[in-house]
């Protein structure tokens, strides 16, 4: 469970619960309005708020009936192994339910919040009511070695089979004695494992690496089994791949942590340097090129701590080195720091409902958010309690290089754009940054080594065609109107070249206080190649309460009632606006009537 739950409070005779929850998993609480006195943040539709929570994965706390979390997430359900917990309680603080989540931690929050509420906590998972302990959710420090096997064996000991438990592990001191299922608590790899056989891992091992850049991923992932082999050890028992914040960009030990299903760690020279006394193989040349005499072997000692020693000193080939240490116990904090992470996201027109799961989970995961004020004011609750930069229209530049920087300090930053962040946002000039070189205004080095996440949000001109109708039903395009950054030809250049090949268009950036003529000169341009009547639909603020639509003829198209905030689509020769059902609806025919001509003749 990475996310800090949310406490939702939904009437006053819940309030008091609500806080004294909060308190105890130090969370906001998130008010119903007109209901709820005090809170950290409010929402108008308890149904809307939770279900956004749940697909942004953050856990969720709600004091009030058990039934309207359940209505409000029922449709996002899809797999238990990734969904976040949902827990509600009762308004008097007597009962707690875990609805969803238990083996994610839904189960130990639950009896968090019961020991504090001095409630009932109704957990009903069969291993947790029968056993005390569900064998596929160990402590922290210990992994599950063969996890698909845990349900069959879990299944064993309910219906009345015992286990022999094998290596020090006290939690699992209550688990009925039998002869059914053993249970090996130990590091070393273990090759008869099945629904009779577990083990659990104590994550005592810390694998340091390094390599040339752009090692070919296979040769670290081949060496590093070739260490753990050397060992005797499962992999399951590392805690984290360790290495110089230098290599936070190498694709080959990227791809291993990700394979090996650890965390990444990364320090710096000066605190790898600091395990040179140590170390077994410290090395001039490497502290020549990277300030440290040793990465692998310093980079694995430093994350497991003074009492650590070597289980395999540095091995290496040709362009990698590994090195593998043990502790005296299960590690379950984490050194160093992370790789930073830039997420880029469009949040659509600005209501929640238009908003993709993944970017609202991209934003609750992220430490600070980046961006224009406005659009992170329209996250609403997702924005609360987290740092934020705003920066103004027109401070492009400045804001992307910004968010990049702070993510290069090991910051999970999310730069937050209206519509599709790749549409006319910020997404090109993040990557035009990192592009740039050291003489050209770029970044810092630091900032290059960065994961750079890309979301896609609803763009405009999709939200201006889902309230039309189906304009874009064939072939279009899209041209902004601002001569800011493209030369006012290029634009001119372009319209024509739309205008010829009779293209729906969608215009971006249409007019602004300074700029009052293009748009009437795109009009002109385009009157010469379509007709008068051609149908063009202008819509303000889109999925937003002051949303704003309306249709024009091409010939009847004016300047004064087009704004920055205004989506301009104009109609191809062949589009049309009809009076369909609720009112008037504009579509392009694709050309499946003269294909059925064509059929029919």
């Amino acid at each position: 469970m990475a996310l800090k739950p949310v406490v939702l409070a939904l009437s006053r005779s819940g309030e008091a619960t609500a806080h004294r929850v909060a308190a105890t998993l130090g969370a906001q609480v998130h008010g119903r309005e007109g209901r709820v006195d005090q809170a950290d943040a409010y929402f108008a539709n308890a149904l809307d708020h939770a279900r956004d929570l749940f697909a942004a994965g953050v856990p969720i706390v709600g004091v009030c009936a058990s039934g309207i979390l359940i209505r409000a997430v029922a449709p996002l359900l899809a797999d238990k192994t990734t969904e976040p917990p949902v827990i509600s309680v009762s308004d008097d603080g007597a009962v707690v339910v875990p609805l969803l989540g238990g083996h994610r931690g839904a189960n130990k929050l639950s009896a968090q919040i019961a020991a504090e509420l001095d409630a009932v906590s109704a957990v009903t998972t069969a291993g947790d009511v029968a056993l005390g302990i569900a064998l596929d959710e160990p402590p922290s420090g210990w992994r599950l070695v063969n996890r698909g096997d845990a349900k069959a064996a879990m299944a064993e000991l309910l219906s009345g089979g015992g286990a022999k438990v094998m290596g020090d592990a006290p939690w699992l001191a209550d688990l009925p004695q039998g002869d059914a299922l053993r249970v090996s608590c130990t590091m070393d790899r273990q090759d008869d494992l099945g629904t009779d056989h577990l083990q659990f891992a104590p994550q005592r091992l810390t694998l340091g690496v390094g390599c040339a850049r752009n090692c070919a991923p296979d040769e670290l992932a081949q060496l590093a089994a070739d260490v753990l082999a050397e060992a005797g050890v499962a992999p399951e028992a590392i805690h984290s791949v360790n290495t110089i914040t230098l290599k936070a960009d190498e694709p080959a030990i990227i791809n291993l942590a990700d394979d090996l299903g650890v965390p990444l760690r990364l320090f710096e020279a000066d605190a790898l340097e600091a395990q040179t006394p140590r170390l077994q193989n410290p090395s001039d040349v490497v502290f020549a090129e990277v300030g440290t005499h040793g990465v692998s072997e310093a980079a694995a000692l430093a994350q497991a701590g003074d009492a650590a020693e070597f289980l395999v000193a540095k091995r290496k080939t040709a362009n990698a080195t590994c090195a593998l240490v043990v502790t005296p116990e299960p590690l379950v904090a984490f050194k160093g720091r992370v790789r930073g992470r830039l997420s880029v996201v469009g949040i659509g027109p600005g209501q929640a409902a238009w908003r993709t799961p993944e970017v609202s989970r991209l934003v609750s995961e992220a430490e600070e958010l980046v961006g224009y004020g406005l659009y992170i004011d329209l996250l609403g609750p997702l924005a609360l309690g987290k740092d934020r930069s705003d920066f103004p229209l027109g401070g492009e530049e400045d804001r992307c290089r910004y968010a990049l920087e702070r993510a290069g300090q090991g910051k999970n930053v999310a730069l937050v754009c209206s519509g599709d962040a790749g549409i006319y946002a910020m997404a090109a000039l993040v990557f035009e940054l990192l592009d740039r070189g050291p003489d050209q205004m770029g970044v810092t080095d630091a900032a290059r080594r960065v994961e750079v996440v890309c979301s896609p949000g609803v763009s405009a001109l999709q939200g201006a065609a889902a309230r039309a109708g189906a304009p874009l039903g064939h072939d279009f395009c899209a041209i902004s109107l601002s001569d800011l950054l493209t030369p006012r030809e290029d634009i001119v250049k372009r319209l024509k070249a739309a205008a010829m090949g009779d293209f729906v268009i969608a215009f971006y950036n249409p007019v602004s206080m300074r700029r009052r003529t293009l748009l009437a000169e795109a009009r002109e341009i385009l009157l010469e190649q379509r007709p008068a009547d051609t149908p063009v639909m202008l819509a303000s603020s889109l999925g937003r309460p002051e949303e704003h639509v309306r249709y024009r003829r091409l010939d009847e198209l004016e300047v004064d009632e087009v704004d920055m905030l205004t989506v301009v689509l104009i109609g191809s020769s062949h589009s049309r606006l009809a009076a369909l059902g609720e009112g008037p609806r504009m579509y392009t025919p694709r050309g499946y009537a003269r294909k059925i001509d064509g059929d029919l003749a």
